[in-house]
């Protein structure tokens, strides 16, 4: 099992400590040293007033903050939890994991969903309801500028001919993509433009806030896995090649009074079982100190057991 943190910036207001390069660093060093894999960003760029009040967070640019989290570690993966793909033209979004790859040594790796803010969509100048079909047309530009010279791509949404964009990925043949999303619709973009899948934990309310499907068990996670395994064989890939992301339901969140070690591992065993090969885990947002706090005691309590 892997495991990976999200830089806690989970409220607005956010804690001002978290807001610096001395913060940044110090969380990426820290989760490195304590043995997590991965370390990533939000992606909102245009958040509504109205969603921050409801509970939303602020958030730092992600491929920037994971840049300079690269030049503070050395084997840490950065991995964006997640990039909203419909936001930006896909074109930009490979010229910006190419470089963060390259510059970082190959440890990027692409995780993306379509989204599901509306204003936000409407501040960015995208179409909400196009979404889903520009979502698949990036992916695929994504996947062919990366890997082709003199790429060549006509769709609803982007036409280009003959495109050459140096330099490539370190990564070969290209930075691995995680698809996001609890949908069937998640899972058949896996099959077919991905190398790993990361549901997310959701109940009823949730789910339909996101404008996903319900994860609120094992049994649906499972489910979910099933139904992806049947894609890939069908698709003719290896299921056993393909990384899965997911939360714990056991044993609390590290920094929390009520956080236990063994009842996560235990956690731990059931979803290895399933197939999931990399955990979510969430960090306290109240302080750096805090964060820091919580990330030497998970490493302590769980990831060296």
């Amino acid at each position: 099992m892997r495991y990976s943190i999200t830089y806690p910036m989970h409220t607005h207001p956010y804690h001002p400590d978290l807001v610096s390069g001395s913060g940044v660093a110090a969380i990426a060093a820290a989760a490195e040293a304590a043995g997590f894999d991965g370390f990533g960003f939000t992606d909102h760029p245009a958040p509504s007033q109205r969603w921050l009040d409801a509970g939303g967070h602020d958030a730092l640019d992600p491929f920037v903050a994971m840049a300079f989290a690269a030049a503070h570690t050395t084997t840490l993966r950065l991995v964006p939890n997640i990039v909203v793909l419909p936001y930006r033209n896909p074109f930009v979004v490979a010229k910006s994991g190419a470089s963060l790859d390259l510059l970082s040594a190959g440890r990027f790796t692409l995780a993306v969903g379509v989204g599901y803010l509306k204003r936000e969509f409407a501040a960015l100048g995208v179409s909400y309801d196009e979404r889903a079909a520009l979502f698949d047309e990036a992916l695929e530009v994504i996947r062919g500028i990366w890997t082709t010279d003199d790429y060549s791509f006509e769709g609803t949404n982007f036409s280009a001919r003959g495109i050459t964009a140096h330099p490539r990925p370190a990564a070969s043949p290209h930075p691995p993509i995680w698809i996001g999303g609890n949908t069937s619709a998640a899972r058949a973009r896996v099959a077919k433009h991905g190398d790993g899948w990361c549901p997310f934990a959701a109940p009823a309310g949730l789910a339909k806030t996101a404008g996903t499907a319900a994860m609120d068990s094992l049994d649906a996670l499972a489910a979910g896995i099933e139904d992806l395994r049947a894609r890939l064989s069908a698709a003719g890939r290896d299921p056993g090649g393909i990384d899965i992301v997911f939360n714990n339901f056991e044993g609390g969140n590290p920094g929390g009074d009520d956080f236990n070690a063994g009842a996560y591992l235990a956690g731990v065993d059931k979803l290895a079982a399933l197939g999931v090969t990399w955990l979510h885990v969430t960090l306290p947002g109240d302080s750096l100190a805090h964060a820091l706090e919580a990330i030497e005691k998970f490493g302590e309590t769980v990831i060296a057991a």
